[in-house]
């Protein structure tokens, strides 16, 4: 058996040593792959990815034909959405591994064209907005080549199923089981109350088009790559899905019970703590300089916002490894977003 382990992203070189550790020990073939690295795992049996799920989208967004299945392993107490064990219990799993004793969950991606020009493949979502926020945008939505609505909005995102429990969610759209064969499409502000969250089945073709706005608009794939837009916007299934490897058997309830249980907890916290939450989701580690600059809080909201979080246990502070003088901010590995 031949293991890659994908680096694509991960910040921590300890996870992937301590992993590569595990497999060189118990004699599993591994080899460590990384963004500049031609990719390799055609003549592998499986990819870990070193790190939580943001590691896993980004692998899916360099694996355009997904041809491996993936084990999503992170450093943490929980084991999130995306990622399936904890470091600590790889080498308990190692036997089943070995004998195949997991199962492969195929989950359908988005094939995303913006401009005619074909960009990463997306997992969760793609959410269309004016680069300068709270600037309305207009534009029309197509569905198979017909005009389905004329809109002006803040902007809309286009799901998938799992990603419907993430940023579509929390804009109002509904939670939709994984092994659903649809899209979900939401609005976002829009200026018309008769605009709701539509589902679509995913053999659609959906396009934006006609994007009109006083600021250039942008599409973001999977809360993170940003891609300007001019003119449109087409999304359909991708040809190839994702392939994770199942050791743990969450059922889809449990999923959507864990996220409506942090819903809960997240109702009462101002909207700039909520915004540092899903800014550090996205980005991974940050500094209080560096949350300044993406979010555009003051320097003080970002004070008493992370100061808010580490109390209720959400975000943790950590020593830089780059600069023992600067103090860096991430996700307690124990919240799902």
């Amino acid at each position: 058996m031949k293991v890659a382990i994908s680096s694509l992203i991960s910040r921590d070189d300890s996870l992937i040593g301590k992993i590569k550790k595990i497999l060189d020990d118990e004699n599993i073939d591994s080899e460590i792959i990384k963004r500049s690295d031609k990719m390799t795992t055609s003549n592998v049996d499986m990819v870990i990815t070193a790190g939580g799920d943001r590691a896993i989208l980004d692998y899916s967004h360099y694996a355009k034909e997904f041809s491996v299945p993936v084990l999503g392993v992170y450093e943490s107490d929980s084991t999130g959405f995306l990622g399936q064990i904890d470091v600590s219990d790889l080498r308990k799993s190692i036997g089943r591994i070995k004998r195949g004793d997991y199962e492969i969950d195929n989950v359908c991606r988005l094939s995303v064209n913006v401009d005619g020009k074909e960009v990463e493949p997306v997992l969760n979502d793609i959410s269309l907005f004016p680069r300068k926020s709270a600037t309305l945008m207009e534009y029309i939505l197509k569905i198979n080549g017909n005009d389905l609505w004329h809109d002006n909005s803040d902007g809309v995102i286009i799901s998938t199923p799992i990603g419907s429990t993430a940023y579509c969610m929390s804009a109002g759209g509904p939670m939709v089981l994984q092994k659903s064969q649809v899209f979900v499409i939401v609005p976002v502000n829009s200026m018309d109350n008769t605009r709701r969250p539509l589902i679509v089945p995913n053999t659609d073709r959906l396009e934006i088009e006609d994007i009109l706005c006083r600021y250039l608009c942008e599409v973001v794939l999977d809360g993170g790559k940003r891609v300007a837009v001019r003119k449109n916007i087409v999304c359909e299934k991708h040809e190839f899905p994702a392939k994770f490897v199942r050791l743990i058997k969450d059922s889809p309830m449990d999923i959507i019970a864990k996220k409506v249980k942090l819903a809960e907890e997240l109702l009462d916290m101002p909207p700039s703590a909520k915004l540092i939450l899903k800014t550090l989701e996205y980005e991974g580690e940050l500094s209080q300089k560096d949350l300044s600059k993406r979010t555009m809080l003051p320097e003080r909201t970002i004070r008493l916002s992370l100061s808010h979080l580490i109390q209720r246990g959400y975000v943790r502070k950590k020593t830089s490894l780059r600069d023992a003088r600067q103090k860096t901010y991430e996700l307690n590995p124990k919240v799902l977003i």
